[in-house]
């Protein structure tokens, strides 16, 4: 008998081939029929007039705290994604002597802006080795699976102690042999593979460089021999490319020396608009001379959301806007909408550095509802006010007190120089690319990307008007069998037989985006951006259905995988 049948679903089956109408039959976690049969099973499902596509693998996300406390991990939990990757850009809690927690909290919060505070109350530390942190998170139950990596912040903490941050220091041969075991002795435990951050923008709730940023060959280099030595694991870094051909060479020889593949974030800087295609283009050349390399490449604009309640908006420098800061929010709104309030929070200077961020009203635009993630030049707030004959920064004052000042306003980033998503949509065109970048469970006052997998369906599959489109089975692949191959996952991304029943039926026409919001929710309250999304009629692990209409079911059989293919 089947545990279950899943009845007159439209498949799109995650080879990019066209979709068809079939009957599905699940046993054990995998699916053991595809068409009908006169077999019974203990429950059938009606997904007549549904999509039924593979559950989403999201390979870039910093559930690494989250994953103590959160059995759902949302809000990838809401998004369809049924496999999460975390460890990526070298943050993590594991290796991690006692000493050392308070710093590597301080490092996350820093570079991935999650609360300090939540992580603190939150966070289990029941391991000192990232073997047993794999076995922490193994004896947890979860609703979705999980894949760790090695970071390399972390690692280095753990290996040097102090001096591991002091970017002054080099570490002994000893000490890179060191690391470079402990990270092939990860990942033959589990972990998936070795993460490391070489970009300026990482840094500490102290505002120091992230431990990795000058590592130099010696110890990159010796890393990547140590782990290739256990022949299994792939490699994710970030880097800042400012030498592109000195940093993409050392890249490269990371890759040679090891014979491990690597992926590398990749997106549009407007300061160097075009340092995106000269990196593909050498992606491509490295996978011509046989060294598996790939870009993990965002399928929107990395966006900043700024409000009241966010960790950022265009008047937090303000000296009289800190007057009121710490007041509760409906307070500080009653405030604000004072005349002679707004007035002297116009006329201040802004904290250096800030203004880049919170006041290129060029590039600052109202999302809307539902959510617009490919707005017009016309759109921003600067052709707004100029439109209305206003001050632009007095219309964004007005914005930010809309909806009693949880009002929210988007701030394009990077992969938006030319306005418009073109640039987004060469990349995903690109073999050597993969959609990533999300971010979820990070940046949770700023950033809200964790919805990138369901965008990428909606925005490229049905609602883009500013430019062409993709079809939808093609974007399945993508985010679903292409996610898990870059990882080395064989057995799910795809619908056939002997692979693992990991599903989302989908209602396609009542698909759709929430309006970002912040909740309170996480540990010690700490507040996070969230994004919900209409039209996931119901969501499988392993043939489990682990929601049904958004709402979670209870069951919980995701795992943490340690399986990655050695090839």
């Amino acid at each position: 008998m089947l545990d279950l049948w899943i009845r007159g679903g439209t498949i799109i089956d995650g080879t990019g081939g066209a979709r068809f109408e079939a009957d599905l039959g699940i046993r054990d976690g995998v699916i053991v029929e595809v068409g009908a049969t006169d077999e019974p099973a203990k429950r059938e499902i009606d997904a007549h007039g549904l999509l039924v596509a593979p559950g989403w693998v999201d390979v870039h996300t910093h559930y690494d705290g989250q994953v103590s406390w959160d059995p759902y991990l949302t809000p990838s939990f809401w998004h369809g994604v049924t496999t999460v990757v975390m460890g990526n850009c070298g943050v993590g809690f594991a290796p991690a002597e006692p000493e050392r927690h308070e710093w590597l909290i301080s490092l996350m919060e820093g570079v991935e802006d999650i609360p300090g505070t939540a992580l603190a109350e939150g966070i289990r530390w029941e391991w000192e080795g990232f073997p047993e942190y794999l076995d922490s998170i193994d004896k947890n139950p979860h609703a979705i699976d999980i894949v760790a990596q090695v970071p390399h912040g972390a690692l280095r903490a753990y290996v040097m102690g102090e001096r591991g941050a002091d970017h002054t220091v080099e570490p002994s041969p000893e000490e890179i042999e060191m690391m470079g075991r402990l990270a092939r002795e990860a990942i033959a435990a589990g972990a998936v593979g070795f993460t490391t951050s070489r970009t300026r923008n990482h840094r500490t709730r102290d505002g120091d460089f992230t431990p990795s940023l000058t590592a130099g060959p010696e110890e990159m280099l010796g890393i990547a021999r140590e782990i290739g030595k256990g022949g299994r694991g792939v490699f994710e870094v970030v880097a800042d490319f400012a030498d592109v051909e000195s940093e993409f060479a050392l890249l490269r020889e990371m890759v040679e020396v090891s014979g491990r593949p690597m992926s590398i974030s990749l997106a549009q800087n407007d300061v160097v608009p075009d340092q995106w295609r000269t990196l593909l283009d050498l992606i491509a050349q490295a996978n011509r001379d046989g060294l598996e390399m790939k870009a993990q490449v965002p399928p929107r604009a990395i966006g900043l959301l700024l409000g009241l309640q966010a960790t950022l908006h265009p008047f937090v420098g303000s000296a009289h806007y800190r007057e009121i800061a710490d007041l509760p929010l409906e307070e500080r709104v009653e405030r604000m909408r004072d005349p002679d309030t707004k007035t002297k929070i116009l006329a201040d200077s802004q904290t250096p550095g800030i203004e880049i961020l919170t006041q290129k009203l060029d590039r600052m635009f109202e999302l809307g509802t539902p959510p617009n993630y490919e707005p017009s030049r016309e759109d921003s707030l600067e052709a707004r006010a100029e439109a209305l004959g206003v001050e632009p920064l007095d219309l964004v004052y007005d914005l930010l007190l809309q909806d009693g000042g949880k009002a929210l306003l988007y701030r394009t980033f990077l992969n938006y120089t030319d306005f418009n998503l073109d640039v987004a949509r060469e990349m995903l065109l690109d073999p050597n690319t993969v959609p990533g970048l999300g971010d979820a469970g990070a940046h949770v006052g700023l950033i809200c990307d964790g919805s990138f997998p369901t965008f990428l369906a909606l925005h490229f599959g049905r609602d883009r008007t500013r430019g062409e489109k993709f079809e939808l089975e093609w974007l399945v692949k993508r985010q679903a069998a292409d996610t898990a191959a870059l990882i080395g996952l064989d057995d799910r991304g795809v619908i056939a037989k002997g692979k693992r029943a990991d599903l989302n039926l989908i209602d396609w026409d009542a698909l759709q985006l929430h309006h970002p919001e912040i909740l309170f929710d996480l540990p010690a309250g700490g507040k996070r951006l969230v994004q919900r999304v209409d039209g996931y009629r119901m969501t499988l692990v392993a043939g489990v259905p682990i929601s049904e209409d958004g709402k979670p079911t209870g069951e919980l059989p995701g795992k943490l995988v340690r399986h990655a293919s050695p090839n």
